[in-house]
């Protein structure tokens, strides 16, 4: 099975801290007791490291006056997300001032070395070094006292525990999407598709729930970098696409023909220019839709980003059609997760398979396709203007899990997540990308139960099942999070 993938245009990260407590008086009452401790706490800091984050190391924190002398170097630190390393019973003085001062998740990890006492041989030395959880509900107990965030928790063992080494890299991963969405720079280019009521979102609401900001753009910059592409780099696109698509002949929808020259020549220009507007707003991601004036120039090159979209959405760079804010967002979140984040919707339902169609039109998440994407010439894009190059594929087979971002009629937003499962069943051959989607506990519930929870028509489709740690981080965000099915 063809599995190309596009490489991110830049690596993901996040700014991770750690430190480790315990309590003073012990260190002149068992020789060596620190010593070792420090080295437990080395073995979480190695891992931490080897998750492709930055970690700042704050030390030990033993009692509370070092606590309050860290937390100015935490802060300048700018974290993402703060590790505090359990390694025997501490007072919790050595918490309180730096979680009162602090608005990022803290986890406190517990990881004991020893799966259970050794009792036949058991000393109190023994019992301080898996002293892990003892000092937990005093710290929590302390969090809620100040009106903070209860800390999150991984309890385990240090070695052979996948568990807690799954819990860890998740909040790593979690870090990694808080990361870019506090300094994001989101493109909004044009105007929500005429009647689509609930694709409306507040830039000002998008700042003040995810921290990033949304740069309203103008269609016209992009057509400036259109006018001035440089052939030769237009060559090199060409290439590069019909490289990692398949261009088949066309099967039963006659609006679809073979990839036209001039279609890939217009959808490589197209992305050279897309290329160049993005590197020159300095934008992370985009949203967009816009129609111009029937036979311009303009409208030409804003109906023919598919391609281009499709390979930056792959690359790390979320790309959402018909102006949706709310999914770019979603999709974002799922790049970050590294879970690929396809634009979707649903499609018709399968009564037979108990299954339903699950994709779009426009750009998608190559890099979770199952097998080599297809591009198709299309004569018209069914309910927009324009014609050319449209991206086709099915997603991976397997588990898959679903992120629609809506708006309550309080205007606070709301995670409706779903996961479930990708089938390799036969999809319509139409330009566009689809999968059966199977969902508990029959496709006629979950449709219901789904719309029922008020998301946006549309949706981030991504692959794994990741429920939870999307409700995690909807915690951390303070945002309302409705499970809708599981597996």
């Amino acid at each position: 099975m063809d599995e190309r993938r596009v490489p991110r245009r830049k690596p993901l990260t996040a700014n991770v801290g750690a430190l480790c407590v315990g309590h003073h008086t012990y260190w002149g009452q068992f020789d060596g007791l620190l010593d070792e401790l420090l080295g437990k706490y080395r073995v979480l800091l190695d891992r931490l490291g080897a998750q492709g984050v930055t970690v700042h190391d704050f030390g030990m924190i033993d009692s509370a006056e070092p606590a309050y002398a860290a937390v100015p170097r935490i802060q300048a630190a700018n974290l993402d997300v703060l590790f505090v390393d359990m390694v025997t019973y501490a007072t919790s003085s050595t918490f309180g001032a730096i979680c009162r001062s602090l608005d990022i998740p803290i986890v406190l990890v517990a990881l004991q070395p020893l799966a259970a006492m050794d009792y036949p041989r058991g000393s109190t030395y023994m019992q301080l070094c898996n002293d892990d959880f003892c000092s937990v509900p005093e710290f929590l107990g302390v969090a809620i006292r100040l009106g903070k965030r209860p800390p999150e928790v991984i309890l385990g063992t240090l070695y052979d525990d996948p568990v807690a080494d799954a819990e860890l890299a998740e909040w790593c991963q979690i870090a990694k999407v808080l990361h870019d969405l506090k300094s994001a720079r989101l493109g909004h280019l044009g105007h929500v598709l005429e009647a689509m009521l609930d694709m409306h979102t507040d830039p000002t609401a998008v700042t003040a729930a995810f921290g990033c900001h949304v740069v309203q753009c103008e269609a016209d910059d992009l057509l400036r970098h259109y006018r001035t592409t440089d052939p030769a780099v237009v060559s090199a696109k060409e290439a590069a696409i019909l490289e990692f698509f398949d261009t088949p002949d066309p099967v039963s929808d006659p609006i679809t023909s073979r990839l036209t020259p001039a279609d890939l020549t217009l959808a490589a220009r197209v992305a050279v220019a897309l290329d160049g507007f993005i590197a020159e707003k300095r934008l992370d991601g985009l949203a967009y839709y816009y129609e111009a004036e029937p036979g311009s120039e303009l409208r030409q090159v804003v109906t023919n980003l598919i391609v281009g979209n499709s390979l930056l959405t792959g690359a790390g760079f979320p790309m959402c059609g018909e102006f949706d804010l709310k999914t770019l967002l979603a999709m974002l979140i799922f790049d970050r997760l590294d879970i690929g984040g396809s634009f979707a919707e649903f499609h018709p339902v399968d009564f037979e398979r108990d299954s339903v169609l699950v994709g779009h039109d426009g750009p998608h998440h190559v890099n979770v396709a199952d097998g080599q994407p297809v591009l198709r010439s299309l004569a018209k894009y069914h309910g927009k203007p324009g014609s050319g190059a449209s991206v086709e594929f099915q997603l991976k087979e397997g588990p898959i899990t679903m992120l629609s971002i809506g708006v309550r009629a309080d205007g606070r937003f709301k995670f409706v997540v779903a996961e479930g499962q990708s089938l390799r069943w036969p999809i319509p051959p139409t330009g566009n990308t689809n999968t059966h989607g199977r969902f508990q506990p029959d496709v006629r519930t979950f449709l219901k139960r789904w719309v029922a929870e008020g998301p946006t028509h549309h949706f981030a489709l991504g692959i794994g099942h990741h429920a939870q740690t999307i409700a995690k981080l909807a915690g951390v965000l303070g945002i309302e999070c409705c499970l809708v099915a599981e597996g």
